[in-house]
């Protein structure tokens, strides 16, 4: 994704790291937004259920997105 971007989660490939994402509000059916990443490319910003957060990338990596 690219900045401004809206995609909708489809799932997870990490059953470990989705279950520290859907406790942050990363629920499958919901919207994000990639908002921005850091200078050096790591952490990166997104949107999910109205506030914004902050993730690694090979946290980020695991979200599957639908367009």
């Amino acid at each position: 994704m690219k900045p401004g971007e809206t995609a909708i989660i489809a799932g997870f490939t990490d059953a470990e790291i989705s279950a520290k994402l859907m406790e942050m509000g990363c629920l499958p059916g919901a919207p994000v937004r990639f908002n921005f990443k850091a200078p050096f490319g790591d952490p990166i910003c997104i949107s999910v259920l109205g506030y914004e957060l902050s993730l690694r990338l090979e946290e980020a990596a695991t979200i599957s997105i639908m367009n």
